[in-house]
């Protein structure tokens, strides 16, 4: 018994120590992030017949609450000083994190193609850039603006397949105004993250999330009663679940905890992997046939994450 003891604590403590090291890890948390987010992109797109935008939001936040209950209401309650003190800060990263940004992009992918979204989706690191000198002064370094440039043209190598004119013929909707809503509102969320208040990291999303739901339900209500509703099926379920656990629990805690290593500017490069991840995600699940500019687009992509990581 007393071996068996031992042996628990000690795997308790390697586990302990092992998700302290990847919790460190800023740039792993960012791919993981970057891999959930193009899970969401592919998911949204894929049940937006069944599923309507204002509904996939709303479920979302409603079912990561649900997850979030058990783990986080002691430390919620041990934080509400701090929750009262700053609610209007938590309801501003609540209303443009998780509210404004799930409604605008889930409204989107309803209506617009997803080559047209991807196109879109390169424009959230220069937002973010352009949010954080905007609001708060910050200028990028050398290494950060040639990351940025490679990066972007190793996405759009992939979007195009290879063949620029592909660019040239996109043509736009409103579904792609929703898309830049969304990549806008992320970006504000992002650049003022230095502002958060200091309260334990469930507590700060279970807030934020229960501000981004008060803002989402009239926007719900009126699409449900207007008999635009979800339609329940396995694929749908699947559907609300992946979307509630991985994009958004997982997803905004890995992104907050990265913003904070290494800054709104840095983190947000990290943004380009899900096209990448989306490429990868096509020729594996969808059977789409890997050609010479998914290797030239992701080995581009990855040259300028890198170049954009290492400090001038």
């Amino acid at each position: 018994m007393l071996y068996a003891h031992h042996q628990l604590t000690y795997t308790g403590r390697m586990i302990s120590r092992l998700f302290n090291a990847l919790y460190a890890n800023a740039y792993l948390l960012l791919a993981l992030t970057a891999l959930f987010w193009a899970g969401n992109a592919v998911v949204g797109r894929g049940v937006h017949e069944d599923v309507p935008p204002m509904a996939l939001a709303w479920w979302r936040l409603v079912l990561s609450l649900l997850i979030l209950l058990p783990f986080v209401w002691r430390s919620v309650k041990n934080d509400w000083p701090t929750v009262r003190a700053h609610w209007k800060w938590l309801a501003f990263f609540g209303v443009t994190g998780a509210g404004l940004f799930n409604m605008s992009f889930y409204f989107g992918l309803h209506y617009t193609e997803a080559l047209n979204a991807l196109v879109i989706q390169t424009s959230g690191p220069v937002l973010i850039v352009i949010a954080t000198a905007t609001l708060f002064g910050d200028r990028l370094t050398r290494n950060q603006t040639l990351g940025i440039s490679v990066a972007l043209v190793g996405v759009l190598i992939m979007i195009a397949r290879g063949d620029p004119g592909t660019l040239a013929s996109v043509s736009f909707n409103i579904g792609d105004l929703g898309v830049v809503a969304a990549m806008v509102s992320w970006a504000i969320y992002t650049a003022f993250l230095r502002k958060r208040p200091a309260m334990g990291e469930l507590s700060f999303i279970a807030t934020t999330f229960m501000a981004a739901l008060l803002f989402t339900t009239p926007f719900f209500a009126v699409e449900h009663l207007s008999g635009w509703q979800l339609q329940p099926t396995w694929q749908t379920l699947f559907a609300v679940l992946y979307v509630a656990l991985f994009p958004s629990i997982l997803a905004y805690i890995f992104f907050n905890r990265g913003v904070h290593l290494i800054g709104a500017n840095r983190a947000g490069i990290c943004l380009y992997l899900v096209p990448l991840f989306g490429a990868v995600m096509a020729i594996t699940l969808l059977g789409e046939e890997p050609r010479l500019y998914h290797a030239i687009g992701i080995a581009l992509i990855l040259a300028g994450v890198s170049l954009a990581a290492r400090r001038s």
